[in-house]
């Protein structure tokens, strides 16, 4: 079986592919209230808020996080926290973030930065969700579920899996994150999650070839996702 310079064999990165582009919407960029910039182990999602903010996309950006198993190490105070840092490196003003540190998974993200705003008197009628790329369908997903009502696009790093691995520097946490990612968009909306989205069967079978391939690091425990370990890294 052939090696691609990702390390990865050519029959995992085709379906790792194929999950990675089903996971991303494509949502045309528009003016919105507010960016909400979700926390994870990808450093990307401060960079593409900040240009999205110079670009006159929204006038303020919520970053949202605490920290997972796998980011305490990249990012021990907190991913929030280091996502303001880097966009105030970038060149948005201090006054134009605010930071929800408390999440620990995509709903609170949600959730606690609709509080945050609601307590700084912001009450925005929409939103751009910033995300890792294979996170877009179930950001927004989860966002319809928890606030129907919030007009909702999102948006990530533009690169393709290739490039994006390579800037991640681990192919083997990668492809797993995207497994993770892709199993809950099946299964959240059954556990009233998120709204349920429409899976093709080609997409389904990647799935399951991942999965026998050992890509099972970030996948849900059986007894559902209460208990699951959470897909951010």
């Amino acid at each position: 079986m052939s090696q691609h310079p990702t390390g990865l064999s050519q029959d995992v990165l085709e379906d790792a592919r194929a999950l990675f582009d089903f996971n991303q919407l494509h949502h045309e960029l528009r003016p919105c209230s507010v960016g909400i910039g979700l926390g994870s182990h990808d450093p990307g999602v401060a960079d593409v808020s900040a240009a999205l903010f110079h670009q006159g996309v929204f006038p303020l950006i919520v970053f949202t996080g605490a920290n997972a198993p796998t980011t305490r190490g990249r990012f021990p105070g907190g991913e929030a926290v280091h996502y303001r840092r880097r966009a105030i490196e970038l060149g948005v003003p201090p006054e134009a973030i605010l930071v929800e540190p408390r999440a620990t998974n995509t709903r609170e993200n949600i959730e606690f930065s609709r509080q945050l705003m609601a307590e700084h008197g912001v009450q925005p009628k929409s939103a751009v969700l910033i995300c890792r790329p294979y996170q877009q369908r179930r950001a927004y997903a989860t966002c319809r579920q928890v606030w129907p009502a919030l007009d909702v696009i999102c948006a990530s790093d533009s690169r393709r899996l290739d490039d994006y691995i390579n800037g991640i520097g681990d192919p083997g946490f990668v492809v797993s994150m995207i497994v993770g990612d892709t199993q809950r968009v099946i299964e959240y909306p059954k556990l009233g999650q998120a709204i349920p989205q429409d899976v093709p069967r080609p997409i389904e079978a990647a799935l399951g070839r991942l999965v026998t391939a050992g890509f099972t690091d970030r996948l849900m425990l059986a007894s559902g996702a209460g208990k699951a370990p959470r897909p951010r890294g």
